[in-house]
């Protein structure tokens, strides 16, 4: 005897279940039937969702999808009710790739749920594992984002395409590849996934696992042949992503497989500028001996630059001791990227306050004299003493000028006006205030506009455009009558003239002096002859000159304090060691 079908037996069953409703007075209507479906099926109830399916002479009519596109299909699928979803799928074959407003099929439901045997189900049935959402996301792609081999390898045997493209020209092996999955790369490669696919960037699975620091998938996809050297679309190779990310180990195997360390990637810089970057010691040492240095000096700036940018020490010592030239600067394009216009690392270690950078830098013999604005200028203006002491040490030109604002004096003293001690610093190494006291209208009346270095603006610094109109030259006397700084000309007036032969003030100093009571005898001091002692002291520094003021460290420490006004003329006098003439 030949067996019914199912279909015939499920036939069968609605014809009774329909005689059996005709009878009673209370059946339900379509839509308490279509909400006890749902119910029945979210919980798993088979016997009722059998009971409905069979009551109903149009079993579609209960799958009817509600707002969001969903059916009972969808629900079962969703939450893994396989054998409802047998029964729904032998009432209603022709719906099961129906999708949801978001282009969700039962079958894309069930692989996001990770449940295998509704996958099974719906495939053995005819669902068509190549209809994506309207993300454009595939089954196969959600089985690799749910790192489900098992469940790639069902889809694939059932015909999903292993090449199909997902949002942004993703393939399956680039998801893989993202999740670290060796065994879902080797399921996908022996179905004949691409491995030069590329995305709409141009990222290939390679390329994305040297990005993301996939390190097995990475070696797998190497020893297949794909290309280490592979380009992006702007221009990045997986080794610069590589070390752009921090990946050492990644960097390592690329090295070893000949990745090239001179393909300049963004902004046409090397894999080496992002490993000073980021400070990776390894990383550096792998890739100096492979760098070319034409290759550096084409991108326009230098590897250190990025270690003192950033204050990695270590890797900034690693580059020094490898002769990378300290005084490299950065080309007028990248320099025109900051509104200082700066040019030389030893400005990225001063502007970060990093005193042992600047060290390490100067002793290697950076110039202090390259920039546009002075990193002198730039430690005075911080406020940095000890920068300021070490710059001046080597060599740094304390009388400086400041591109934006000329002056007829040094511009390290319009800087630190409201710092005596920083003033005094740059007085002991020679800053000329001889200047600050030349003034063009010497005892005539200034007239009643005042300058003051316009508020005292020069203390912004900023290197403006090219193009500024000239200013004219700031008197010292015009910047220290500012309102902002005038409570400041009384100490600094005071300091200045232990550093200069006899002067005569201006008017206009002259009646700030008056303006305060307590500045008398500052004005006294202008008037009265200096002290034999303190003539001899200028002398002295005159002898020595700005160069040897700076290094006088070799004298002895009394003499020292004496000519840095540290100390009574009367402690010199009774040292016969300090008076030799060999001292200087």
């Amino acid at each position: 005897m030949k067996m019914m079908s199912c279909n015939s037996v499920l036939q069968s069953e609605c014809v009774m279940w329909r005689t059996l409703d005709s009878l009673r007075p209370d059946s339900l209507t379509p839509v308490q039937d279509e909400e006890q479906m749902m119910s029945a099926v979210g919980s798993g109830d088979v016997r009722k969702v059998r009971d409905i399916l069979t009551r109903e002479e149009t079993p579609r009519n209960l799958l009817r999808a509600d707002a969001d596109g969903w059916t009972a299909l969808h629900e079962a699928s969703y939450y893994g009710q396989a054998e409802c979803l047998k029964l729904l799928l032998t009432a209603v074959p022709e719906m099961m790739d129906t999708g949801t407003r978001k282009h969700q099929t039962p079958l894309i439901l069930a692989v996001s749920r990770e449940h295998l045997h509704c996958v099974e189900v719906l495939l053995e049935k005819g669902a068509d594992p190549a209809i994506p959402t309207l993300t454009n996301e595939t089954p196969l792609y959600e089985a690799c984002a749910r790192r489900s081999a098992q469940m790639a390898r069902l889809l694939l045997r059932y015909g999903a395409d292993v090449n199909q493209r997902c949002l942004d020209g993703w393939t399956a092996l680039h998801e893989a590849v993202s999740q670290q999955h060796l065994e879902l790369c080797e399921v996908l490669v022996e179905r004949g996934a691409d491995l030069s696919s590329r995305n709409i960037y141009g990222v290939t699975p390679l390329f994305l696992a040297a990005q993301c620091g996939c390190l097995e998938p990475l070696n797998f996809l190497i020893s297949l042949g794909a290309d280490v050297n592979s380009r992006a679309r702007d221009g990045a190779t997986p080794l610069y992503e590589a070390c752009k990310n921090h990946h050492t180990d990644v960097v390592q195997l690329l090295l070893s497989h000949c990745a090239d360390a001179n393909t300049p990637g963004k902004d046409r810089l090397l894999p080496l500028h992002m490993a000073a970057k980021h400070g990776d010691y390894r990383m550096i040492s792998s890739l100096i001996l492979l760098t070319s240095e034409s290759e550096v000096q084409r991108s326009g700036i230098s590897p250190i630059h990025l270690s003192a940018e950033s204050s990695e020490d270590e890797a900034l010592e690693l580059l020094i001791h490898a002769s990378f030239n300290v005084n490299f600067l950065l080309a007028p394009e990248r320099s025109c990227m900051y509104e200082d216009r700066r040019r030389s690392a030893l400005y990225f270690a001063v502007d970060n306050r990093n005193l042992k950078a600047a060290s390490m830098l100067l002793d290697a013999g950076a110039n202090p004299n390259l920039d546009p604005f002075n990193v002198l200028l730039l430690a005075v203006r911080q406020g940095d003493v000890c920068m300021a002491t070490l710059l001046l040490e080597h060599g740094a030109d304390v009388n400086a000028s400041l591109p934006t604002h000329p002056s007829t004096f040094p511009a390290c003293v319009m800087l630190s006006v409201r710092n005596i001690t920083m003033m005094k610093c740059l007085m002991d190494h020679g800053c000329d205030a001889e200047a600050c006291f030349q003034c063009e209208h010497g005892a005539e009346e200034h007239g009643a506009e005042e300058h003051g270095a316009e508020e005292h603006g020069a203390e912004e610094h900023g290197a403006e455009e090219h193009g500024a109109e000239e200013r004219p030259s700031l008197q010292f006397c015009e910047m220290i009558s500012a309102r902002s700084v005038r409570h400041c000309t009384g100490p600094v007036i005071n300091l200045l003239l232990d550093y200069v032969s006899p002067v005569k003030l201006c008017s206009r100093l002259q009646d700030l002096l008056d303006s305060e009571d307590s500045w008398t005898h500052i004005r006294d001091k202008s008037v009265l002859p200096p002290s034999l002692l303190q003539l001899c002291r200028l002398r002295i520094r005159q002898l020595a000159g700005g160069t040897r003021l700076k290094n006088i460290r070799n004298l002895p420490e009394r003499l020292i304090r004496f000519l840095q006004h540290n100390q009574q003329a009367e402690d010199i006098v009774s040292s016969p060691e300090c008076m030799h003439p060999d001292s200087l």
